[in-house]
């Protein structure tokens, strides 16, 4: 069974290179990856924040939410 992965970015250098270079380096066989660029999609903002994100990059493994390196806190994307 594939666990869901989400991969929260807003579009700056930080964020796309962490797309390219973590998102993308999941094994698919074993989870289904969304990648949500929040500055295009304000409205599930929310939904990050309710997952505990709170700058992106982010990825939410399981419940489990993993900053990598701060591109933007959350509340800038609002």
């Amino acid at each position: 069974m594939k666990t869901n992965a989400t991969f929260y970015h807003a579009g700056c250098p930080v964020c796309v290179a962490a797309e390219q270079n973590l998102a993308k380096a999941l094994d698919p066989a074993r989870y289904d990856v969304e990648v949500v660029h929040l500055g295009e999609s304000k409205s599930r903002v929310q939904e990050a924040e309710a997952a505990g994100v709170q700058s992106v990059p982010a990825l939410v493994l399981d419940g489990t939410v993993f900053h990598i390196n701060f591109g933007a806190g959350i509340e800038a994307l609002k």
